[in-house]
């Protein structure tokens, strides 16, 4: 279901991370069906409280979403970047002048 390395994420956070931070609180009701099913998956995951589980599976989550909403804004910059480079081309420096030549004589030897 998941990859070691997210059993050692989830393990480091639970070893080192939530002992050393500071706390805040974070409330929220729930519907007893709700508050059973998640008791019951914390338990299956091997967590040993509630709060355990809904903080690590929050975790894994948010970073999810940070990373694809990461990935867009870096497609998106891409695409930019790729377009705006077809509709104002720059000139060829002297590096690649001469690296086109090497190219040249070397296919048409």
């Amino acid at each position: 279901m998941y990859g070691i390395y997210t059993y050692i994420c989830i393990l480091f956070y639970r070893l080192f991370i939530m002992e050393t931070i500071e706390k805040t609180r974070f409330d929220t009701r729930l519907t007893k069906e709700q508050k059973e099913f998640f008791e019951y998956a914390a338990k299956l995951g091997g967590y040993r409280t509630l709060t355990e589980f809904v903080i690590s599976s929050a975790l894994e989550r948010a970073n999810k979403l940070v990373k694809e909403h990461e990935t867009i804004l870096a497609s998106e910059r891409d695409r930019k970047l790729f377009f705006n480079a077809i509709i104002n081309p720059i000139d060829p420096n002297d590096k690649l002048k001469k690296a086109a030549l090497r190219y040249n004589e070397l296919i048409n030897e």
